[in-house]
């Protein structure tokens, strides 16, 4: 299951860098990080459902919340919340 959200995240980075902006490759990026952290800590853990992503990524995004500016936090939010509907789908 985990390997499906890996593969479905460099899908979606790999769309980003053939249409996006620099808003959205700096967005991708930064969440990039952010999301193998949370697969490599959900390998030793016994759930690993989106569910379980999700709330891994959520603790990710108060921490991004605190580091970025109001811009960038709201373009790293609309990046998950898109890569989020890709791997719910």
């Amino acid at each position: 299951m985990l390997e499906q959200y890996e593969t479905s995240l460099y899908e979606w980075i790999d769309d980003i860098v053939a249409k996006g902006d620099e808003d959205a490759l700096f967005a991708s990026g930064y969440l990039q990080g952010h999301f193998a952290v949370a697969i490599s800590q959900l390998e030793v853990e016994a759930v690993q459902g989106i569910a379980a992503l999700g709330e891994k990524m959520d603790v990710c995004l108060q921490l991004a919340k605190k580091e970025l500016d109001d811009a960038d936090f709201a373009l790293v939010a609309s990046a998950w919340q898109q890569l989020n509907e890709k791997l719910s789908a």
